[in-house]
């Protein structure tokens, strides 16, 4: 299509130029490249997978080029896309939070990647520790453009008295921008009802923070003691300013003090994320408690919550800080995170984990990784564990969409996907690994399977709403009210309640937009 034709010559210019994205938290010191890579089919290089495990000859795969931060399909020459894995959902939350109070998001509030990773999948489990991986795809009918989905599943979460025990400090915004409805009163909720449905060897501990930090509740088993943290949370009071980063430095204080051997042990950060005293940069806040989360592997679990939210921030801290994050802004989402996916997924499957998708130059023209951008791991680290990596715990599933053009009436194979992860108790390095063939891709993405469409249309939406409502992807809808139409169609046929809740966002956001948008077919 033209109009890809175009930007891959504006993109070698502005390469040429030497323009670089800023260093991503999982390779920053070993450089990153753009997240959308391309490969040159000239020459003679064979179809590579992952680079193979270092041996003999030590050698990984070859590293790319960075780019703009524009997710345009970057310069040849290569084949492989490498990223830590991620499953946090906060700016598809928040998104629809933003729309439905009539605002439009902030482009640079909106991934892609938290987007799909919104939905429930359709990928087989695998039977014990690790992942699976399924890898996907359907021509879109623009060209020769595909859109290939990898997917990424561990076993489900199983009965919650199999877990290890549960150690959580729950570090509590209590500023005064958390006094509006839908922040502390809300937090407060539900901590009293998780409270009630943890086991009785689990543990909290809770610490406030507003001017200064304050540990309220030091690590205590809920076993005998639940009234005593009740009583903690029915006094939480709102006070003035944001000191994010004193909160976070004495939450992980609290955890290490309280820490429990053979359970894990989890800083949950409850906040809005308006830090505006102390430490207010990312970096500058986990440095002073690198030591804590290195040698006794405390994970970071952040909960986003206001209308008004430092999304950022939360982000990057969870990003760097081996943990996720999530939104709420109802009393239902609130309970759905606190009361069953915080008990239910506590346990950790994989640490440092990364996929590396090698795409076959003999097949594949070029290709785009829609999001990851803070995510991206330089292709050579891949096998590097010191390089960090996404956290996953159980009955999460991670999907990664590409945007894939096939050299023209090419048959074979297409791509490699292998996922690399350690075993949080070991740390011994594990791999998996699966493969698409051009023969694997459905005729048109309608006739792929329902979960397939719902993740296209997903990342259809989180493309527009970066655009302003002009979706760059290929095979997308014309129009934002088509798009909700579909989304509303998937939902019906799915069953699926967070399906509905994106057709609904899609509609809220044609009526805030206008329900019209540039034809994706449109040329120069």
């Amino acid at each position: 299509m033209e109009r890809y034709r175009i930007r891959r010559a504006v993109l070698a210019l502005t390469a040429g130029a030497g323009l670089l994205l800023t260093a991503c938290s999982a390779g920053e010191s070993h450089g990153s490249k753009a997240g959308g890579t391309a490969y040159d089919k000239g020459g003679d290089s064979a179809p590579l997978p992952a680079p193979a495990a270092p041996g003999a000859s030590g050698e990984a795969g070859a590293g790319g080029e960075s780019g703009e931060d524009s997710r345009e399909v970057a310069p040849a020459p290569d084949h492989l896309s490498t990223f830590a894995l991620d499953v946090d959902t906060a700016s598809y939350d928040y998104a629809r939070r933003t729309l439905a109070d009539g605002g439009w998001p902030d482009p640079s509030t909106v991934r892609p990647e938290e987007f799909v990773n919104s939905f429930r999948q359709d990928y087989e489990r695998p039977d014990g520790n690790g992942f699976s991986v399924t890898v996907d795809g359907a021509r879109t009918g623009d060209g020769d453009w595909s859109l290939v989905r990898v997917g990424l599943a561990t076993r489900p979460a199983g009965d919650d008295r199999e877990r290890p025990p549960a150690a959580l400090t729950f570090v509590l915004d209590v500023s005064g921008s958390m006094d509006e409805p839908g922040r502390l009163d809300l937090a407060k909720e539900s901590l009293g009802v998780m409270t009630d449905r943890l086991r009785d060897d689990d543990s909290v501990a809770i610490v406030t923070f507003s001017d200064d930090a304050e540990t309220v509740l030091p690590m205590t088993r809920l076993g005998g003691h639940r009234g005593t943290v009740h009583d903690a949370i029915d006094g939480l009071e709102s006070a003035s300013s944001t000191n994010l980063g004193a909160g976070v430095e004495t939450g992980y204080a609290t955890a290490v003090e309280g820490l429990r051997e053979g359970a894990t042990n989890r800083v949950v950060l409850v906040s809005d994320a308006l830090a505006n005293t102390g430490d207010t940069d990312a970096d500058t806040i986990l440095e002073k408690i690198a030591d804590e989360r290195r040698e006794h592997g405390i994970t970071l679990f952040g909960v986003g919550v206001g209308s008004d939210y430092g999304d950022e921030l939360m982000e990057r801290l969870a990003d760097r800080g081996d943990g996720h994050t999530t939104y709420v802004s109802t009393p239902e989402e609130s309970r759905e995170v606190f009361c069953e996916q915080l008990p239910r997924h506590i346990d950790l499957t994989a640490r440092d984990a990364k996929a590396q998708i090698a795409f076959d130059p003999a097949t594949v023209e070029e290709f785009r990784l829609v999001g990851y951008e803070n995510r991206e791991v330089a292709d050579d680290d891949f096998r590097d564990d010191r390089v960090d990596g996404g956290e996953v715990g159980l009955g999460h599933t991670v999907t990664a969409l590409y945007a894939v053009r096939s050299v023209p009436g090419a048959d074979g194979h297409l791509a490699t996907a292998t996922v690399r992860w350690l075993d949080p108790g070991t740390r011994a390095p594990h791999e998996e690994s699966g493969r698409l063939e051009t023969g694997g891709l459905a005729d048109s993405v309608r006739k792929a399977s329902p979960r397939f469409q719902v993740t296209a249309t997903a990342a259809h939406f989180a493309d527009a709403l970066r655009h302003e409502g002009v979706s760059h992807l290929p095979g997308g809808p014309h129009s934002l009210s088509e798009l909700a139409e579909r989304a509303s169609e998937l939902a019906y046929e799915t069953g699926d309640r967070a399906v509905r809740q994106l057709a609904e966002a899609a509609a809220r956001a044609g009526d805030v937009r206008g329900t019209h948008w540039p034809s994706l077919t449109a040329t120069e």
